[in-house]
């Protein structure tokens, strides 16, 4: 008898992009933004068939990206048998009930996504905790509709439905779930706090940057440890600290979660507690892949975060990595001017900004002893002022 055989091959989900384009916004910027989605839904492991986009003075009230486009975009998801539509903004609770009830499939927006791909990646007891309690923080407000299903749908007796009961019983098994969840991250900080303190004697060093800007890598080539790196966004969820000697200084060097555009505010503030690492660091080093289109608005992401949690007064290094893939760029592209090269950018940043930078390629090796040096000498004078007696210096 022929024995069947089960294919058990998960199907990639096939998913568009929506994005809209506001009166503040530029073309350029949208399509960079719709780039980034489209690498986080690469990321979160779907195919992406197609991007729609809507100009608009503001997002539709109603359908996010007015009735006429919703139509071009269920006709679409219809022929092509879409899996998912993914927005490039957050939903309210009322968009995200009527473009559902419109498309019939599922429906995310920026947010919803980021945390699943947090999901998927968390690996520890604290990552796992802080990435749950943001999405419950996300869902709690988008319960409201839910159980339309069972809401009245007619008067007289024995015909009025749980539906709004229903609604306040789910609030409350969430609020009692997040109250668990603080109460256990606090558990987890005050664990953390004692490990920061065993380690306050030696001086601290934090890499800091966007996501996929190649700190993983870093963090491996300068601690000479085996860091989990990958080339898709938020790789590492969890810091991890190492000890590391360069020449005859020890200190500690910590690889921290990426930071992205538009990042969710709930999962900013349940990552706190991981980025007391930064703000504890007595340097921070700043990683920009400059051969990114959109690196300095990236570096404007990073410092406008470290400035949300505190840290934007630490001494810093900025390396740009990934040298060996810059291509020289237009500043202005309605210019005519020659395209900026490597040495051009290096020059005009050295001459705009104070902090020290250094230009290396953590894949190619290049310039890597000058980083080491670098790292040296500000590490060293970090350590000769706390300890201006320790003889094994000099």
């Amino acid at each position: 008898m022929k024995q069947k055989v089960y294919d058990t091959a998960v199907k990639q989900e096939r998913a568009i992009l929506v994005g809209v384009i506001t009166a503040n916004e530029t073309d350029e910027r949208a399509k960079e933004y719709l780039e980034e989605l489209k690498f986080l839904v690469d990321t979160a492991g779907a195919e992406t068939v197609k991007t729609f986009t809507q100009k608009l003075q503001k997002p539709d009230r109603a359908t996010f990206v007015g009735s006429g486009r919703l139509e071009d975009i269920k006709a679409f998801v219809k022929e092509e048998e879409i899996d998912i539509v993914v927005f490039d903004d957050e939903l309210t609770p009322s968009q995200l009930r009527n473009i559902a009830n419109e498309l019939q499939v599922k429906i995310l927006d920026r947010n919803n996504l980021i945390l699943d791909i947090f999901a998927n990646r968390a690996q520890t007891a604290q990552a796992k905790t802080q990435v749950e309690l943001a999405q419950l923080q996300y869902l709690l407000p988008r319960l409201t509709r839910m159980w339309t299903h069972l809401e009245r749908q007619k008067g007289g007796i024995g015909m009025r439905g749980p539906g709004e009961s229903q609604i306040e019983t789910d609030r409350r098994l969430i609020l009692d779930k997040i109250s668990v969840l603080k109460d256990r991250l606090k558990v987890i900080d005050r664990q953390n706090e004692t490990q920061r303190k065993n380690r306050t004697a030696m001086v601290r060093a934090a890499l800091v940057g966007y996501t996929n800007v190649g700190k993983s890598t870093i963090m491996n080539m300068i601690s000479k440890s085996e860091v989990f790196a990958e080339n898709k966004l938020f790789a590492t969820l969890d810091t991890t600290v190492r000890k590391v000697v360069i020449e005859n200084v020890p200190f500690l060097l910590s690889d921290t979660v990426g930071f992205i555009r538009k990042l969710p505010h709930d999962l900013v503030e349940c990552f706190k507690s991981t980025l007391d690492e930064v703000r504890e660091a007595d340097l921070l080093i700043h990683v920009v892949d400059v051969s990114h289109p959109s690196f300095e608005d990236q570096i404007r992401a990073v410092n406008e975060t470290l400035k949300d949690i505190g840290a934007s007064d630490k001494q810093m290094i900025t390396v740009f990595n990934k040298i060996d893939a810059f291509k020289p760029f237009q500043m202005h592209p309605e210019d005519e001017a020659e395209p900026v090269t490597l040495e051009d950018f290096k020059n005009s940043w050295m001459a705009k900004n104070n902090s020290p930078a250094i230009f290396i390629s953590a894949t190619e090796k290049q310039n890597i002893d000058e980083f080491r040096d670098m790292i040296y000498k500000y590490v060293m004078q970090l350590h000769v002022d706390r300890y201006p007696y320790d003889n094994l210096l000099y």
